[in-house]
This record gives C-alpha cells, sequence and structure tokens, in this order.
C-alpha cells in the first residue's frame, strides 16, 4: 500500500465517529446511511458524509439495492494499515533489542 493510501486511512480513522461507524459495519453485514443513523446519535446525512470519506479512503465499498445505497466494510485497506504499522514496530523492536543488549554488555 503506498504511503499516501495508509496517509489516507489514518486521517480517516482519524475521526472517532468514522470509527464506530467502522465498528458499527464490521458487527454487520452491511448497512445503509439510514440504519446507521438510527444505531449512532446522529442524522442520516452526517453519517452519508463520514461514509464518503470512509469511502474515499477505500474503507468501505458501496453498492446499490433499488433506491438505496448499501456500505459494506473493505478489510483489504485495514489490513494494508495494519501490515504498515506491524513493519514500522518490527523494526522499532529491533532497534529496542539492539539498544539492550549494547547496554547489558557494558553492564
Amino acid at each position: 500500500m503506498a504511503a499516501d493510501a495508509v496517509g489516507q486511512v489514518f486521517s480517516a480513522l482519524a475521526d472517532g465517529t468514522r470509527r464506530q461507524v467502522i465498528e458499527t459495519l464490521a458487527s454487520g453485514e452491511s448497512a445503509t446511511a439510514t440504519s446507521l443513523a438510527a444505531e449512532l446519535p446522529m442524522t442520516r446525512q452526517a453519517v452519508a458524509k463520514h461514509l464518503d470519506a470512509l469511502r474515499r479512503a477505500e474503507l468501505v465499498r458501496s453498492s446499490r439495492r433499488g433506491r438505496e445505497t448499501v456500505y459494506r466494510i473493505e478489510p483489504h485497506a485495514l489490513t494494508e494499515a495494519a501490515s504498515w504499522i506491524a513493519g514500522v514496530g518490527g523494526e522499532w523492536d529491533d532497534r529496542l533489542g539492539r539498544l539492550s543488549r549494547l547496554l547489558d554488555s557494558r553492564a
């Protein structure tokens, strides 16, 4: 995943409401903006704006069912962002391990 795509994911998830929308979608199969608004303390229009930001970050995808737009979580972007975090975390684990061994050798 490109660094700018990871940045878009983190930017989208920086908002607590969007994380709440993701959690709600993750607990079910799919939902409309109207059904999400019924579960969250906000209007349908506010939910739609958050869903649009999540869609641009490729965290959700949408499809039409009749007159409604149905949203579903897209795990690929989350998986790639988590992989990026794991890679950075692994680098720091290595660095801290080397520092610990260096300090132990000097003691």
